[in-house]
């Protein structure tokens, strides 16, 4: 069977322009550098995160270099302001689902308020946010690609890490069966797995030695992520250039669940 496209094929565009994009836990670290992706890109962000200050900045940062950004201090484990905010926002094209934690563990020493917490923002709030998004595209039309911020462990166990592991093999789940609920609408839903990305939550980790032997061990680039490191996966998602993946996960893991 013959291509359909012909002769004029044409690189599908990296470019967001006029798209708003929200990205939760946007503040910093990994949310912060789809921020400033997503913004370079073109898209019209809204940063979402607890704290006003830390939301403030980044908008300013955002704006200094000519982007676009709107501020939303929000909890996301809180279900009613979730909802208040996306529909006050209008419908977002784009989704960045990163606001996440980890306490790490084992699991004879986790208590239920650590169990608690996790789950409740790396999988319910996760949920919640994804959820109005979701009815935002459907009653307006609109085409939109989710990218909820898994981890490699959601493919892999890890010492210490049972809840961690069980929040995001959850969000895995989430994100294949939500990816056939809203793919007829032109909704695509994937998402991406970072190795160990070095920002403040991670930094204490890495101050242990022996825990980065361990790390660089299993890592093929034989060093840690950056937030940078990210960014152009952010990108490529949401834009048009991954038009034809949903339902996939984006490893971005320096080789370590090629092993």
């Amino acid at each position: 069977m013959a291509a359909s496209w012909g002769n004029n094929v044409k690189t599908p565009s990296f470019r967001v322009d006029g798209r708003r994009a929200l990205v939760t836990g946007g503040s910093r670290g990994i949310g912060l550098a789809a921020v400033m992706a997503l913004a370079e890109a073109g898209a019209h962000v809204v940063v979402a995160a607890r704290n006003s200050a830390e939301v403030s900045e980044a908008c300013a940062r955002v704006r200094a270099q000519g982007g676009h950004a709107t501020p939303w201090v929000v909890d996301v484990t809180d279900s009613a302001a979730v909802s208040a905010g996306v529909a006050r926002l209008g419908p977002m094209q784009i989704l960045v689902n990163n606001a996440g934690m980890n306490r790490p563990n084992l699991m004879t020493e986790t208590t239920d308020e650590d169990l608690d917490a996790i789950l409740s923002l790396n999988v319910k709030a996760a949920y919640y946010v994804a959820r109005e998004v979701v009815r935002g595209l459907l009653d307006a039309g609109l085409p939109g690609s989710l990218i909820n911020i898994s981890s490699q462990m959601g493919h892999v166990g890890g010492f210490r890490r049972t809840v961690y592991c069980a929040s995001k093999h959850a969000v895995e789940g989430m994100t294949k069966a939500l990816a056939w609920e809203v793919g007829h609408a032109g909704i695509r839903v994937n998402t991406i797995c970072p190795t160990f990305i070095e920002t403040a939550m991670t930094r204490g980790m890495f101050e242990d030695a022996a825990f980065m032997e361990m790390v660089h061990s299993k890592i093929a680039l034989g060093r840690v992520g950056q937030p940078q490191d990210l960014m152009g996966a952010v990108v490529f998602l949401a834009s048009d250039a991954s038009a034809m993946v949903t339902g996939s996960a984006l490893m971005v893991d320096g080789g370590w669940t090629a092993a």
